[in-house]
């Protein structure tokens, strides 16, 4: 006996994992193998079982369904439903498939020849490079045609991919059951907007963000439950079938009805729970808010004078003696926005990684773009680092004043003057950020400016730069092994 899956009661349920990166744009997708990412689908819905056992047949799954992850349960009698075999049927129809199931078949075929329009019937002999047709008056060839006809659709070729159980069912009739799989085609990103007002001693910033998801997976959600996976989640090379049940930490049914995303824990990872259901159609992108808008978050503006951090030898286990190593390298001041994800800044929350964009208002009131980048997933109390451009005003050379090196003692010794000068009609801070790049072993023996140790191989030197004026660091570092 052979039943078919009926959809009267049918309820999407989708979780979706991303490895898209935050500079993605839906322009980039062409098809389901570029998309960077995946979903676990739930479908619950009422089907008919059979009497005892049969088969049921379920035909509305993902065309990029992956087979080996699909689990099905009936939740109306589960101890007396036994699954005994599970099969993917993906022979989908198609023009040439038909033709050669029809061999030594009844076939009708309409040709037009000039203005006239011939129809023959026969018998399908072959159907490679052209139709070879058996009629009443003989072995008919035709190398093109208009159209042809069957008695009916053959058996084994479906019009959709289609999963077919064999199941053994103690109680016969409707039954509410679940069928979860994962398929590919289907991703999300986060997208950042930041306006930011102040000055450079001063600096606030209004927060909103959202998600883009692209559905490419070959199938349609309507009124689905949406979650949202970020974290780097890992995947075996041959995926293993996903567990039946996934357990969310944190958040209730009351606070899952409200209209927005809900963030809750999940192993190690954050989900994100749409609190209604959406449409997802096939072939198509929504855009949804993350979280609400965040007003007034402090932030700090900061310019960097810095040349490229070269390619350091040391791992090959020698210090680099090149004279000419750097010596014509020219530096540029970066401009940057730091802000603090914490409660105490304004924010406070996980964020997942995606593209922030950033706006500030014109002397007119209108909202300009200014910069944008890219960043991490950024758990709560960490600080965010965006790079917008470089400074217009503000402009800075490097010099190498002295090289010496002593290969009996096996040091070395190297001197710069970083000149900055700032063209604007007011004061800005910039930091001298310079990389110790020649070996693992090195001391600063002398600088005219305080110098901040940023990590083992950078250090950092502050300047405070008056209206239209230029101020020097002159430093010397000894390197030894």
């Amino acid at each position: 006996m052979s039943t078919t899956a009926d959809a009267k009661v049918d309820q999407y349920a989708l979780t979706i994992y991303s490895s898209a990166s935050g500079a993605m744009d839906g322009t980039q997708l062409d098809d389901a193998n570029q998309v960077p990412g995946y979903a676990l689908v739930s479908d619950t819905r009422e089907m008919v079982f059979p009497n005892g056992r049969g088969e049921l047949r379920f035909s509305d799954v993902a065309q990029h369904i992956d087979p080996t992850t699909v689990s099905f349960a009936s939740l109306t009698d589960p101890a007396g439903t036994r699954v005994l075999e599970q099969n993917y049927q993906f022979d989908l129809v198609s023009q040439s498939k038909l033709l050669n199931r029809y061999i030594g078949e009844q076939i009708i075929v309409s040709q037009s020849v000039g203005q006239e329009r011939l129809v023959h019937k026969g018998t399908l002999l072959g159907a490679r490079d052209g139709l070879l047709l058996q009629t009443e008056s003989g072995v008919l060839a035709l190398n093109n045609f208009d159209s042809f006809a069957f008695a009916s659709l053959p058996g084994g070729l479906i019009t959709k991919p289609t999963l077919v159980w064999l199941v053994d069912a103690k109680k016969s009739g409707p039954h509410m059951a679940r069928v979860a799989y994962q398929t590919k085609g289907m991703t999300w990103w986060a997208d950042y907007n930041v306006i930011l007002s102040g000055d450079e001693k001063a600096a606030k910033m209004d927060l909103s963000a959202w998600v883009t998801v692209v559905n490419q997976s070959g199938g349609s959600y309507p009124q689905a439950k949406i979650k949202l996976v970020a974290g780097e989640v890992n995947r075996a090379p041959a995926p293993a079938p996903q567990p039946r049940v996934m357990m969310m930490k944190a958040g209730s049914a009351a606070t899952l009805e409200e209209d927005r995303f809900v963030e809750s824990t999940l192993f190690e990872y954050h989900l994100y729970t749409l609190g209604r259901r959406s449409d997802l159609p096939e072939n198509s992108s929504k855009q949804l808010e993350l979280f609400p808008g965040k007003n007034g978050i402090s932030a700090r503006r900061q310019l960097v004078f810095s040349v490229p951090e070269f390619q350091s030898t040391m791992y090959y286990g020698a210090a680099n003696t090149d004279q000419n190593l750097g010596s014509f390298a020219k530096g540029e001041v970066n401009a940057y926005l730091e802000f603090d994800n914490s409660a105490a800044a304004g924010l406070g929350m996980p964020l997942p990684k995606g593209r922030v964009r950033v706006s500030q208002a014109s002397v007119d009131g209108q909202l300009e773009f200014i910069g944008e980048d890219v960043i991490a997933h950024t758990p709560k109390n960490e600080t965010v680092r965006l790079k917008l451009g470089q400074s217009f005003d503000v402009v800075g050379d490097r010099t190498r004043t002295d090289f010496q090196v002593d290969t009996t003692a096996k040091t070395m010794t190297e001197s710069f003057t970083i000149s900055v000068r700032n063209r604007k009609s007011v004061a800005t801070n910039v930091l001298v950020r310079e990389y110790m790049y020649r070996w693992s072993g090195w001391d600063l023996t002398q600088s005219s400016v305080k110098a901040q140790k940023r990590d083992a191989q950078t250090i950092d030197f502050p300047l405070e730069i008056a209206a239209d004026s230029t101020e020097e660091v002159r430093y010397t570092v000894k390197y030894h092994w």
